[in-house]
């Protein structure tokens, strides 16, 4: 019976084995390094991961200066220039299935979000699949483009606790900081936190704040710190790279977001994760973030902000907080790296058996969307065939400088080792 077991166990790994799949995956977007950013982190995060998992990964995104042509990074990742809003296009016509991952949200009334929805919709009909950061952005996404829902995942972002850790030695004990790093525009809620910073320092005389971040606003918090003569409770520490977040955020006790709106909002994960308490409005998918006991949710006013700060304030003061420690490991549960990786390679496997389209049948999907805008992007769709068919003769496929695949590297250097 034990020979059996151990067959019937050795088989189904075989089996196991034969049905991995090993995908070369192009990562596109206009957000990559060397800018920072929660997209950026994204990418990069989950490329690792899915190379660790076997897949060959690299990442199209925009020249910078002299960083142009193929450039390596941790474990063979690889990033060069191109046209990242082109790539769908580029992708379909080369026989290449594509995901789309949206971070975003935006609206349906003004005049640039009608345009840029309709760009989505022509867009997203030649994707075989979509990807949104939460539920608020998988229905926001669905309406705007017109996709199916059943096309549509929902995969959240993740944060990497190996990094993101509490440290409670590093806050003043004498005070307590109010910690906000973000993009300084209108969109993260500057305005709003302008408004906040007197009333909470009028009120709170042990209250201070630590700012980081950069952006067109930053002179609006300049002016109310200047106004309100606040120069020693309000430290603006301008850009912060990434690696220096965490070491930012351990030196506070509570952090603050006041975004107008989020898709999903990392940085209150990557808060919570080194065991502060998060203040934030509940605006988009913010609200599925982070459980009931790690968030003061608040309404995106001033009046809002100040009484969920209030209120945490107090929760404080009479202990009802969770441990930073604690908070860690709720965050740690949650969001890996590993899984998420292993969720997006699950929609990478599912896409693989959807057949490649005649350009006849994407015409008919082009005319069903609209006359005018169906018919110039079928006609930019004809030009795009037409474009490729002459690359093909003027460039041929022997020809380019392919990257190197970094699984045939690793599996080398593994084997030198046992041999050694």
């Amino acid at each position: 019976m034990l020979l059996e077991k151990q067959k019937e166990y050795k088989s189904r790994k075989v089996i196991k084995k034969k049905q991995i799949r090993r995908h070369s995956i192009c990562m596109v977007s206009d957000f990559f390094y060397p800018n920072m950013g929660g997209v950026e982190s994204h990418i990069y995060q989950l490329s690792q991961c899915l190379l660790a998992r076997g897949h060959k990964v690299i990442v199209i995104t925009h020249a910078y200066g002299n960083r142009k042509g193929i450039r390596y990074m941790t474990s063979g990742l690889k990033a060069f220039s191109a046209l990242a809003l082109e790539s769908v296009f580029h992708a379909n016509t080369m026989g290449i299935k594509t995901v789309f991952t949206d971070h975003s949200l935006f609206g349906f009334a003004d005049a640039s979000a009608i345009i840029t929805n309709k760009l989505l919709q022509m867009a997203l009909i030649l994707c075989n699949h979509v990807i949104c950061v939460s539920h608020v952005g998988k229905e926001n996404t669905v309406l705007r483009a017109k996709v199916r829902p059943s096309l549509v995942s929902v995969i959240p972002n993740a944060v990497d606790t190996t990094i993101f850790t509490p440290d409670p030695s590093k806050r003043n004990p004498d005070n307590v900081t109010i910690v906000v790093i973000s993009r300084l525009v209108y969109r993260k809620g500057v305005d709003l936190l302008a408004g906040v910073i007197p009333i909470l320092c009028k009120d709170y005389p042990q209250v201070h704040f630590l700012i980081g971040g950069e952006g067109p606003k930053r002179i609006d918090l300049e002016e109310v710190r200047e106004r309100h003569q606040l120069q020693d409770r309000v430290t603006m520490l301008g850009a912060v790279d990434h690696n220096k977040v965490r070491d930012v955020l351990v030196c506070g006790d509570i952090f603050l977001n006041a975004s107008l709106t989020e898709a999903f909002c990392m940085s209150i994960v990557e808060a919570a994760a080194c065991g502060l308490q998060v203040v934030s409005t509940k605006v988009g998918g913010v609200p599925e973030v982070l459980p009931p006991d790690l968030v003061w949710l608040t309404e995106p006013s001033i009046a809002g902000l100040v009484a969920g700060l209030n209120q945490a304030l107090d929760d404080r003061e009479a202990g009802k907080i969770v441990p930073p420690w604690v908070a860690h490991q709720q965050i740690k549960e949650a969001y890996q790296w590993k899984d998420i990786a292993s969720r997006t390679e699950v929609v990478y496997n599912r896409i693989v058996q959807d057949p490649v389209h005649s350009l006849g049948t994407k015409l008919s999907w082009y005319r069903q969307i609209g006359t005018v805008g169906g018919l110039f992007f079928a006609l930019l769709l004809v030009v795009e065939h037409l474009l490729f068919l002459l690359s093909q003769w003027f460039k041929p496929e022997e020809d380019i400088d392919k990257a190197v695949d970094a699984r045939k590297k690793l599996q080398f250097h593994r084997s030198a080792h046992f041999k050694r």
